[in-house]
């Protein structure tokens, strides 16, 4: 028998497992939703990804969640601009969680903040969705988790929202964010000095907001023009026009 999802009919046996798509915010393990908390804490299988060999930083927001005897798929996504690694690790991932998913284990994949929102798991979804049930469990996104901590409101009203990714070349950024109202710009990292030229060179710099590792106890929220000269990955900054965002 077949089962459906939001994307159509898959083929897939009743006695297969569920894939849980597992959201856990930007990082405090407090700002996982009860859900994602419930999952994890019944979950026989866990499967999060590693950034180069890395520690998790998934795995380490739902650490205390975690029972001992779970199993453990470990997906090593190599830290490279070419994307055919990265696309392997993840067939190599697809793959031992599809062996877990025939024996009838339910997976529970772990994602930091939403799984669809630049989310890894997304990836996974694309690979299994079509044979396997899938379910999202939705999180707290860096975006909002940014602007919270930084106390600024991003959009309200009819008011536009502009997400951009850091590694934008510099003519797109700048063509973007001047048609923008209110700009997030994420993955900043080794991209900082371009992004902050771009935005001293539209006169925009005092509206600017610098948040770094956001909700984790050694978060950093400075005006744009306080930034430190290096930024880490989870880094983000935050952009409203026409008001000073600290007044």
């Amino acid at each position: 028998m077949s089962r459906r999802t939001l994307r159509g009919e898959f083929s897939g046996q009743d006695e297969a497992g569920v894939l849980y798509g597992v959201g856990l915010g930007p990082g405090a393990p407090d700002l996982m939703t009860l859900r994602a908390a419930r999952l994890i804490e019944g979950a026989a299988v866990i499967a999060y990804p590693t950034l180069a060999g890395g520690a998790s930083f998934a795995r380490a927001i739902a650490a205390d969640l975690i029972a001992p005897e779970v199993q453990e798929i470990v997906m090593d996504v190599p830290m490279t601009v070419e994307r055919a690694p990265a696309q392997a690790a993840y067939d190599t991932g697809a793959a031992t969680i599809a062996a877990a998913l025939d024996q009838g284990k339910d997976v529970v994949c772990l994602c930091e903040g939403d799984p669809f929102f630049y989310g890894s798991f997304m990836y996974l979804f694309a690979r299994l969705s079509e044979k396997y049930r899938v379910e999202v469990v939705p999180g707290v996104t860096s975006v909002t988790a940014c602007a919270a901590r930084a106390g600024m409101p991003l959009a309200a009203r009819n008011e536009r929202l502009t997400v951009l990714p850091g590694p934008l070349p510099e003519a797109e950024l700048r063509a973007r964010i001047d048609g923008a109202e209110s700009v997030v710009i994420m993955k900043v990292g080794r991209h900082l000095s371009k992004v902050r030229a771009v935005i001293d060179a539209l006169g925009l710099t005092a509206q600017a907001v610098y948040v770094e590792r956001a909700t984790l106890p050694d978060e950093v929220v400075l005006p744009l023009a306080e930034a430190p000269e290096k930024a880490p990955y989870f880094s983000m900054i935050l952009l409203t026009k026409g008001a000073d965002p600290w007044l």
